[in-house]
């Protein structure tokens, strides 16, 4: 439910009202301040974050993985290989992890597959350091049901680095609470590895040991080109650094782009009533989920590239698993004709 408060009461003074009939047929009329939904605003700071509750954990984590990631640009940590673990990582961990399986599958139940091939998934997704699947889903659905307006956990229309950032820093109680996490998760908290989740932190051990298995991996091929431990120990942390701290970080600033930039630049298939936009940078550098306003304007569907030329490799690796018999029921946009297949 949103309120006059989230705009400031000068914006609300001078936007009129107006009819529809009044403006051209692809303005939408904001239903908050009864004018074009053009009119630039600004938020106040979603309900119940102030007086701040830092979240340490999470400031602590996001420093230090960005330190990490810093020695893999040194010349003795470098390697091409240890480079394109990078774009490697950014496929199967953000796009079948985040993309895949939080956003789509998890979030909006956009196709199904197997429950031990959602849950592997889901295990790809929290090797990103993105919080456990109803913690993520929680402040997603939210997202969706306040997009841009003053309860929108992380719009940019309070500024852009609240909505890229800073509203991971502090406390939201209606999605960093348990309370808040079941009532936007029933669904998910049906399900005991979920739940599990929920109750313990066993799975922030899937971090360390996937870069501990990237670390051998390295290692022992390492050994293997030189022949030597030094050699060996040399592409084990270039691996390290590149293919699991600098991915991370990457992984991280392209899902967080999706929450800001996709907000206030680029373009508009459909009038949605929120500030989504389509952007193609962010579309490339995500795996499709840059085509943000299509996705808003069909949040269920597991296609989020609507055009020809909107290319959505995440949607393509969908219609593969489909193509296999692993994924079934995929939504479509509603603009394809066939809702389902």
């Amino acid at each position: 439910m949103t309120t006059t408060a989230s705009r400031p009461a000068e914006t609300l003074v001078r936007t009129p009202k107006v009819s529809p009939r009044d403006l051209p047929p692809d303005v939408f009329i904001d239903p908050e301040t009864g004018g074009p939904s053009t009119v630039a605003r600004k938020l106040a700071l979603p309900e119940g974050v102030q007086p701040y509750t830092y979240r340490w954990h999470v400031i602590i984590a996001i420093a230090l993985i960005h330190l990490a990631a810093i020695p893999a640009f040194l010349p003795q940590f470098f390697s091409w290989t240890g480079v394109a673990l990078v774009p490697i990582g950014v496929y199967f961990f953000g796009c079948l992890g985040i993309n895949l399986c939080y956003h789509r599958l998890l979030t909006h139940r956009g196709f199904v597959v197997p429950k031990w091939i959602e849950h592997a998934f889901a295990m790809l997704a929290l090797c990103n350091l993105q919080g456990t699947p109803a913690s993520w889903v929680a402040a997603h659905r939210r997202h969706h049901q306040h997009a841009d307006h003053e309860p929108d956990p992380h719009s940019p229309l309070v500024h852009f680095l609240w909505g890229h950032i800073l509203w991971l820093f502090v406390s939201n109680p209606h999605v960093d609470t348990k309370e808040g996490i079941e009532k936007y998760c029933v669904d998910l908290m049906r399900d005991p590895v979920y739940r599990s989740m929920e109750n313990n932190r066993a799975w922030l051990l899937l971090y360390p040991l996937s870069a501990l298995a990237i670390m051998a991996a390295g290692f022992g091929i390492g050994f293997w080109m030189t022949g030597t431990t030094a050699g060996a120990w040399q592409l084990s942390l270039s691996w390290l650094f590149w293919g699991v701290f600098v991915r991370t970080v990457v992984v991280w600033h392209i899902t967080w782009s999706v929450n800001s930039i996709t907000h206030m630049f680029g373009y508009r298939n459909y009038e949605t009533g929120e500030d989504s936009r389509n952007n193609w940078l962010v579309a490339i550098l995500s795996g499709g989920e840059g085509w943000h306003n299509n996705h808003h304007a069909d949040q269920r569907s597991a296609a989020h590239g609507h055009k020809w030329w909107e290319i959505d490799p995440t949607y393509l690796t969908i219609l593969f698993l489909r193509k296999t018999g692993i994924a079934k029921d995929l939504v479509q946009p509603r603009s394809w004709g066939q809702r389902k297949v």
